[in-house]
């Protein structure tokens, strides 16, 4: 029996009891996973981003775990709520323009003091003054840094669209917008390269594109790291008592990490391992998070439909993006229907194996994405379920 296999065995005997739709969080995997993450980081503490895990029994769980401190949110209504449910240090990875959410933040010592925003223009800082409550609180302020690779004099840019702010010039002065400015004490600088930590090295059947990749990620690990070292500099040099600089993801942790600018890391789809993480050369984890559909119909030799399925993960639309047929092995979507809103024909000889009634495991595209789709995951360990948690969804929390 294959290790896939033994595995499929566990999870059929844990939830052999309940019907599918279910999802799972293999609890083993999931330690097994943070404890690679810890290494990788060499000392380093980790910032889970619970986009990726949106379930608040598992982020206290890898919380309560050695070399993981802190929070990365989403959203400012996310950070609050976290917050007030005893999470002390939430960093908001994403500036916000929720003015309700900018009044109770400001409103409360508690909230004030847990949360911290993010801002890369002083824009942001007006609509903070605007909705503010209370004059006597401080708000907590981290930059950001744009981390993309960019050539040929910026006719060329790698790297997500986010900050626009790029030199130290940049940020220098920013910094010192936020100094000036009472209601505000700048506390941190983030620095998310995704062309590093999101993209996977190595794709499966395109040796060439893999290669071209690897360039790329070498070079703008190369530019980067310089580039953080001199904004660190210009940073603290207005603001000396700066308490992070947070940077990486789950794909380049271990980079990152070495650079000495760099105070913490972020990461938090290395938990789960969802399917866009197979592709990488710097790491291996084991997938822990997975859903399971029921068998609904059996049209012909080596086909089988079931029950939903369709969920696709936010970014380019693309076959990457749609969860894959994990357990048994062997399964495919059919082309012309994909993964479908209500049903999923699936094709391949381990069709013929189902019955109905039998579960088809998935693994997401994403991590935390998942959560959106499930009001709870079931704890496995072994091959028992030992608990089932709410998901954000299930307690009535939809932040995006």
């Amino acid at each position: 029996m294959t290790p896939r296999a033994a595995d499929r065995a566990r999870y059929d005997r844990a939830t052999a009891h309940l019907d599918a739709p279910v999802a799972i969080v293999d609890l083993e995997a999931f330690d097994a996973n943070a404890d690679d993450l810890v290494r990788r980081a060499a000392g380093k503490p980790i910032r889970v981003a619970s986009k990726s895990v949106r379930c608040r029994a598992l982020l206290e769980r890898v919380l309560a775990r050695p070399g993981f401190a802190g929070i990365m949110s989403f959203t400012l209504a996310e950070s609050l709520w976290l917050a007030r449910a005893g999470f002390e240090d939430v960093l908001l990875a994403y500036p916000s323009a929720d003015r309700t959410a900018f009044a109770e933040l400001t409103s409360d010592p508690k909230l004030a003091g847990a949360v911290t925003v993010m801002v890369d223009d002083v824009a942001q800082l007006d609509l903070v003054d605007r909705a503010r409550e209370r004059e006597d609180l401080e708000v907590r302020v981290c930059l950001e840094l744009d981390t993309s690779l960019q050539l040929f004099g910026g006719r060329v840019r790698v790297g997500a669209r986010r900050s626009p702010l790029r030199t130290p010039a940049q940020l220098a002065e920013l910094a010192r917008s936020v100094a000036r400015r009472p209601g505000f004490r700048l506390v941190g600088l983030m620095a998310y390269e995704g062309h590093v930590a999101g993209v996977g090295d190595a794709v499966a059947g395109r040796p060439v594109r893999s290669r071209a990749i690897r360039l790329m990620q070498s070079a703008a690990r190369k530019e980067l790291s310089a580039r953080r070292a001199e904004v660190v500099r210009a940073v603290r040099a207005v603001a000396p008592d700066l308490e992070f600089v947070n940077g990486g993801g789950t794909g380049s942790v271990q980079h990152t990490a070495a650079e000495a600018a760099v105070t913490e890391i972020a990461a938090g789809s290395g938990l789960y391992v969802p399917r866009l993480f197979d592709n990488y050369t710097s790491f291996s984890g084991r997938p822990a998070a997975l859903f399971a559909q029921p068998v609904v119909r059996r049209p012909g030799v080596g086909v089988v439909t079931v029950l939903g399925g369709g969920y696709p993960a936010s970014g380019a639309p693309g076959a990457d993006r749609l969860p894959v047929p994990y357990l048994p092995e062997g399964l495919r979507y059919d082309a012309q229907e994909g993964a479908g809103e209500v049903q999923t024909p699936l094709l391949g000889s381990a069709a013929d194996d189902l019955l109905i009634g039998d579960k088809v495991w998935f693994r997401h595209a994403k991590a935390g994405e998942l959560c959106e789709r499930f009001e709870e995951l079931l704890l496995v360990e072994g091959d028992r379920v030992t608990a089932a948690v709410p998901t954000y969804r299930g307690e009535g929390r939809t932040f995006l």
